[in-house]
């Protein structure tokens, strides 16, 4: 084999070899054939035509995020106001992505601004601040059905941070600031509220639980003097008893009748009514009056004594 053979064979290796291109996984080549799409090769290995076929553009499927510097958007109130933007998006369509704009990823930015102007605009400050949920939503489908024809898929769009101007700063602190202090104010107030109302409800309930207590007592002292009344009435009655079943005669029966009169005077300056039958008893039972002093009705008298005149002896 001659050598000029050789040097052919070993060139055309060279040139296959350097056709030889592998595509990564998440990863598309667009091909052009003479200067026109011809096809696009996805992960794997793929052998290009020497000096007919080109790489156009190496494109990633991969989510990507384009993070936009904050810019001036003016409200509805003439606010000026610092906002930036992230979006999240991914190429679905590489022939679409590589021919549909000369810089798709450019032409997504611009595209983010005007619409963030758009929909702040049409709000007001306080509606800006509290309206981001609604703002993305907006923004994504917009987004998402403008670049369909440069094959990207916008799947969310967030505001990253929206910075109003120092003094609508300083505002917002000092309200803030105020409702905070109301808010305070409002709890201390009904704090001392519901201790006043527990401290009423607990002096309430001492004093009636010392009402009842009192009550209670009274109620026991009652009934133990009850009881105890009781108690000596049925001794007197069993003694009495005790006394007839022993046999005792009628007069011992009448002497402790009046024994309970003398009781029932205890020594003091007292007054008994006692009815006639009963003195006329009295009368009749010497021993009782005597021990007594009960039913003498007899008046004491009062007539002096005469005096026994002796004879005088000389004159008789």
């Amino acid at each position: 084999m001659g050598p000029f053979v050789i040097i052919f064979l070993a060139i055309v290796l060279v040139i296959i070899f350097c056709n030889v291109v592998i595509v990564p996984q998440a990863n598309e080549y667009v091909i052009e054939l003479l200067g026109k799409y011809h096809t696009t090769w996805s992960a794997g290995l793929h052998v290009k035509i020497p000096l007919i076929e080109r790489i156009s553009k190496k494109i990633t499927l991969k989510e990507q995020v384009l993070d936009s510097p904050p810019q001036p958007v003016i409200t509805k109130d003439n606010v000026t106001m610092q906002i930036d933007t992230v979006v999240y998006f991914r190429v679905y369509d590489s022939k679409l992505y590589t021919y549909g704009a000369v810089n798709p990823i450019g032409a997504l930015e611009n595209l983010t601004a005007t619409t963030l102007r758009n929909l702040v605009g049409e709000l007001e400050l306080d509606g800006t601040l509290t309206s981001r949920d609604t703002i993305n939503e907006k923004m994504t489908a917009i987004l998402d059905e403008a670049t369909d024809q440069w094959g990207i898929k916008v799947s969310r769009v967030e505001l990253k941070n929206i910075i109003p101007p120092q003094e609508i700063q300083n505002a917002m602190e000092k309200q803030m600031k105020a409702e905070r202090d109301r808010r305070e104010t409002l709890l201390q107030a009904e704090g001392h509220k519901a201790a006043a109302i527990t401290r009423a409800e607990g002096d309430k309930q001492a004093m009636i639980l010392s009402a009842e207590g009192e009550r209670d007592a009274r109620i026991a002292r009652a009934e133990g003097e009850a009881k105890a009344v009781f108690l000596a009435k049925q001794a007197e009655a069993q003694g009495i008893e005790l006394l007839k079943a022993a046999g005792a005669d009628p007069a011992v029966l009448e002497l402790k009748r009046y024994e309970a009169l003398i009781k029932l005077a205890d020594g003091r300056a007292a007054k008994i009514v006692v009815p006639t039958d009963v003195v006329n008893a009295i009368s009749r039972d010497v021993l009782f009056s005597e021990a007594s002093g009960l039913g003498d009705t007899t008046a004491p008298d009062n007539t002096p004594t005469p005096k026994t005149v002796k004879p005088d002896p000389c004159c008789d």
